[in-house]
């Protein structure tokens, strides 16, 4: 079987691929090898699949459904297996082998085309949270996750790199509100990394999985952020977008006893930063939508 990456993932990749990077052109090789050194059955190759890894749904040599994902180190899929085997399932899509070659895992398999964005509103809201709250535990003693405080530092370079007059007041202001954040922070967690309700996939084993971590460790508040902006196409949309949006975050931050100006101050954050980077990648509809609701935090 061919192994061609889809074309979202060939785009997002490009997006961020630095010179010289060759992964979209091993690939196949790659995906060709970890399907016959586990004598896997091949079923077919997720589409429109993820933004930053092959997902192939297989089955193992017994005939027990699976997922084989292959990721390039940018993806940091090494972080995402460590996570995965501390949490041993709960909360999260199972590992299903020990290390056996860097950015290969072999997975669970849950029903990838049923998540919880296929639920009302306020059911996914209710389920992610459920979600989190498994997720939300101690790292590992000794831990190489990285931190909330390095990755939001690598994104605040590039976010002020790309501060020109329409969102330099926007990010002065997220800017502001990470400092403000990072001075005090709370107690910290291990944390799924890019949390949302298309993460989270229906299993037989428990009715909700969250899959794809790109784990860190830091306060809860910072995870629950990018849920807040779920279905933005839908909030900009609305007539009542940013009062719908300001009781999300409410609503959210109560029911996983968050602070709430901490879950704003970290939303705007996450979204100005998304927005600012969708410019700098020649994505300007996409920038359009985050700006606006970065805007009514």
């Amino acid at each position: 079987m061919a192994f061609e990456p889809p074309p979202r993932l060939v785009r997002a990749l490009g997006e961020t691929a630095p010179d010289g990077d060759d992964w979209l052109e091993k690939l196949p090789t790659a995906a060709q090898q970890a399907v016959a050194l586990r004598e896997l059955t091949v079923e077919r190759v997720q589409v429109p699949g993820g933004r930053s890894s092959l997902v192939v749904l297989v089955r193992r040599p017994d005939g027990a459904p699976a997922v084989l994902k292959l990721a390039p180190r940018r993806a940091r899929p090494e972080g995402e297996r460590a996570a995965l085997s501390h949490w041993g399932g709960v909360g999260a899509v199972q590992l299903l082998e020990p290390f056996t070659a860097e950015g290969v895992l072999l997975l669970e398999r849950l029903h990838p085309d049923v998540s919880l964005r296929s639920l009302p509103e306020a059911k996914a809201l209710l389920e992610a949270a459920g979600t989190l709250r498994r997720l939300w535990v101690e790292p590992p003693g000794g831990h190489s996750f990285e931190t909330v405080a390095e990755r939001t530092g690598r994104q605040a370079e590039a976010m002020r790199a790309g501060a020109d007059g329409e969102v330099a007041s926007l990010v002065d202001a997220a800017l502001a509100s990470r400092a403000e954040l990072l001075a005090a922070p709370p107690e910290e967690r291990l944390l799924h990394g890019t949390f949302r309700q298309s993460k989270v996939l229906a299993g037989e084993r428990m009715p909700w999985l969250a899959v794809g971590p790109d784990p860190v460790v830091g306060e809860c508040a910072f995870d629950l952020a990018r849920l807040v902006r779920d279905r933005v196409e839908d909030l900009i949309a609305s007539p009542s977008g940013a009062a719908t949006t300001r009781r999300r975050v409410k609503r959210l931050a109560e029911s996983l006893d968050v602070d709430q100006e901490r879950l704003r101050g970290w939303t705007l954050f996450r979204a100005v930063e998304s927005g600012v980077r969708a410019r700098r990648v020649g994505r300007p509809r996409d920038a359009e939508l985050l700006l606006e609701f970065a805007g009514w935090l």
